[in-house]
């Protein structure tokens, strides 16, 4: 799968996790200045990430990344 599907793909999870809409994210929103949504946020999203791109992410892992940008690195990685 190319970078740019799996980050359109985050980008619309990202959205319904957060609540936000898909217009205001990029690659390089941050988790904690622009969304600064709650661990339970990040829980649903990589348990969502896990079920649709069909990759094991560590919770610790995804929560480490910084931006949108660092997450599609690392599950490209995890691929």
């Amino acid at each position: 799968m190319e970078r740019n599907e799996i980050l359109s793909q985050v980008l619309e999870m990202v959205a319904m996790s957060y609540k936000k809409d898909v217009s205001e994210l990029s690659e390089s929103t941050s988790f904690k200045t622009d969304l600064s949504g709650a661990s339970v946020q990040m829980v649903a999203l990589v348990s969502e990430i896990e079920n649709e791109l069909d990759v094991a992410l560590m919770l610790s892992d995804a929560s480490a990344c910084n931006t949108i940008g660092d997450l599609v690195t690392l599950i490209e990685e995890e691929m």
